[in-house]
């Protein structure tokens, strides 16, 4: 069977859900093609095929790249007729359609039994593809493409739902909310949680510290909630509480929670660490005490499993799946989303626990991890 598996870039080194699949799809006997924009030389796991390149500020660039992919097409001209016709069903214009023909090159010309996309985003204007072809498609459901994408643009999956012949999710809170923007609810769909690998994340003897530490571990964006864990610790230290807080991460909220942490006078207690390698982020792991992930939403949150697998405390918002990260009370605690006054009463309780009330949830985690 061969499989064609759609994505923006060749996987990174932090992408071992790719690559996993990849070699698990390799070891069951499937012949599996990678379809990409841009390509890292260094991937060799397995084939990979451009999408043709798109000069957008070299119009003769364009047109002769235009030129090349018209003659690649020459043999495959009844898909072609197929692809228009189903486009044109869909009303599309024909700018868009001659744009979703130039794009989708890479795959029109592809020999496949399964196409799936990574990312629903990526399936958008290439809904047609998998029927013009003669093959399945599916799809995984993650945290942008079902939280925040169709929050700019309503409806945006209608023509995806209608062509999917399968689905995967990372949670059930994932293909819950996929049903809520429209998926039906007949469309075959398998859940398919990530996973981390224990042994690399080892539970670590619990420090006996006078003053705490907390850690996250997030890309700076807002859906993190990071501004309410900021607010909370402000209360905290309002209180007299000592403590320290590491965050590690980046992106395009950092200069937000700089200021923040300046606002709130937190520039003693807090600390902000650009993103680093796994093993930097075990290393940080095994010195802290709590962990904290107060996000508004989670598809699946590995953060939190890694931090649970090294037997840390850890104290989450109920966005989204964290809570089918974590057991309220048995594997850590679950704080109610946006309420920076419950999670700085939470986080002090989990201060204050005896001994072996926290040695009782590190237990729990480590049996259930």
């Amino acid at each position: 069977m061969k499989i064609g598996l759609v994505l923006a870039t060749t996987p990174s080194y932090s992408e071992t859900f790719f690559t996993s699949k990849i070699k698990g799809l390799q070891t069951s006997g499937y012949d599996v093609t990678l379809f990409v924009q841009k390509s890292d030389p260094s991937f060799l796991l397995c084939k990979v095929i451009e999408a043709p390149y798109v000069y957008k500020k070299n119009i003769p660039f364009q047109f002769i790249n235009a030129l090349f992919v018209t003659l690649k097409l020459l043999p495959f001209l009844n898909r072609i007729r197929k692809f228009i016709l189903l486009e044109r069903k869909f009303d599309r214009s024909w700018k868009q359609i001659l744009k979703n023909i130039y794009n989708n090159v890479h795959l029109l010309t592809a020999e496949l039994d399964w196409l799936h996309f990574g990312f629903a985003t990526i399936a958008l204007q290439s809904e047609h593809v998998a029927e013009t072809i003669g093959a399945k498609m599916s799809v995984s459901l993650r945290g942008f493409d079902i939280d925040v994408y169709p929050l700019k643009h309503p409806n945006c999956y209608v023509l995806l739902w209608k062509n999917v012949t399968k689905v995967h999710a990372i949670s059930k809170y994932m293909l819950n909310s996929a049903y809520k923007i429209g998926l039906s609810e007949d469309v075959p769909y398998q859940i398919i949680t990530p996973a981390i690998d224990i042994a690399k994340f080892k539970s670590v003897e619990p420090k006996n510290r006078e003053i705490p530490h907390f850690l996250t571990v997030a890309r700076l964006h807002w859906i993190k909630g990071l501004s309410y864990t900021l607010e909370a610790l402000a209360l905290l230290k309002g209180k007299g509480i000592a403590f320290t807080y590491t965050i590690i991460g980046s992106g395009a909220e950092y200069e937000n929670i700089a200021f923040a942490i300046h606002q709130l006078k937190l520039a003693d207690r807090v600390q902000l660490v650009d993103s680093t390698s796994q093993e930097h982020i075990i290393d940080y792991l095994s010195k802290v005490d709590i962990y904290i992930q107060y996000s508004d939403s989670e598809g699946f949150c590995n953060a939190t499993l890694e931090a649970q697998a090294m037997g840390l405390l850890c104290v989450v918002s109920d966005g989204g799946a964290l809570v089918e990260n974590v057991i309220h009370n048995q594997t850590g605690w679950i704080v109610l989303k946006r309420n920076p006054e419950e999670l700085a009463k939470k986080i002090e309780e989990v201060i204050n626990l005896p001994k072996a009330d926290k040695s009782r949830i590190r237990t729990c985690l480590l049996y259930t991890s």
